[in-house]
């Protein structure tokens, strides 16, 4: 919730007004919890989803010995294979940058059609179709709300060290030669620690400036991983050191640096989605959002009619 509500104060007046409305900001923040809130749902669901909360990497940078972070294949499909030629599959190693791929993916598509029908609804030759294009924007708005909060969620677990390696809750059976903590540390740190000792303000007080990456999603999200994979021996360090005390004030910060870390990023992919989405063509047989946004092309049949 503090990932996902601080990513939409944060963000700038280029993008759409609704978004930055303190009721968007709320929601987002509550809807980001959700991919966490289905589990139990069932077999089914829980088998498939809960290996994209993570990605499990090796000291070596690699996933399990598989593919490695800075060299990920295209697809995840493409990624089980790799896996599964190392004895491992991206059940065990967790596909996290795949959820965020896909998560960005859909947004800015989304982008993509709201602009589309935003334009149309305000285009005066257009008349005919305007109560279509009205309840399509809005039904659009209820979605972009929901895949922002998907996105936050990802992108925030993407901000805990321990989401991004093999150490994910104690050292485990690895060489440990600092002696770290074999304890169960994950809910405690990410749960109580956060919940007993952070607020919003003091996230949005640590998050960097806008920073919008012209580069492929891919590029943009591992290396953001691979920033947080750097910080899993000063957690364990932290640890040691007694940081799991409530009011410890180095815990404190680490994780407050955290969370401003994955709210930066959830801020940077939203821009970063919206100025992409004016590039995409929408519905079938396709427009592209420039035609629209023109005047050259309406969009209800494309929109409209399945052929």
């Amino acid at each position: 919730r503090f990932v996902g509500e601080a990513a939409m104060r944060a963000l700038p007046a280029e993008v759409p007004a609704f978004w930055r409305a303190p009721k968007a900001r709320i929601d987002v923040g509550e809807l980001s919890r959700e991919p966490d809130r289905s589990k139990g749902a069932g077999r089914v669901h829980d088998n498939d989803r809960d290996p994209g909360h993570f990605l499990d990497l090796s000291d070596d940078g690699t996933a399990l010995g598989g593919p490695r972070l800075s060299a990920l294949p295209t697809t995840r499909a493409e990624y089980d294979t790799a896996l599964r030629a190392v004895g491992q599959d991206s059940w065990k190693a967790g596909y996290l940058p795949y959820s965020i791929f896909d998560r960005w993916q859909v947004l800015t598509k989304d982008f993509a059609i709201w602009r589309v029908v935003v334009a149309a609804e305000a285009n005066p030759n257009w008349t005919e179709h305007h109560a279509y294009y009205a309840a399509q924007r809005r039904r659009r708005e209820a979605l972009i709300l929901i895949h922002l909060g998907d996105l936050a969620h990802y992108v925030g677990d993407g901000s805990q060290p321990l989401h991004a390696s093999s150490h994910f809750n104690g050292w485990g059976d690895y060489p440990n030669p600092k002696g770290y903590s074999q304890a169960k540390i994950h809910a405690p740190f990410e749960g109580e620690f956060v919940t007993h000792n952070l607020d919003l303000a003091r996230v949005q007080a640590q998050m960097t400036p806008l920073a919008v990456c012209d580069c492929p999603i891919e590029q943009e999200a591992t290396a953001y991983l691979g920033v947080t994979s750097g910080q899993v021996e000063p957690l364990y360090e932290l640890v040691r050191a007694g940081g799991l005390r409530d009011g410890d004030q180095r815990m404190i910060a680490f994780a407050a640096a955290r969370l401003a870390a994955g709210a930066s990023e959830v801020r940077n992919l939203i821009v970063q989605a919206w100025r992409v989405s004016p590039t995409f063509v929408v519905g079938w047989r396709p427009v592209s959002v420039g035609d629209v946004v023109s005047g050259k092309v309406e969009p209800y049949k494309a929109l409209r009619v399945v052929e």
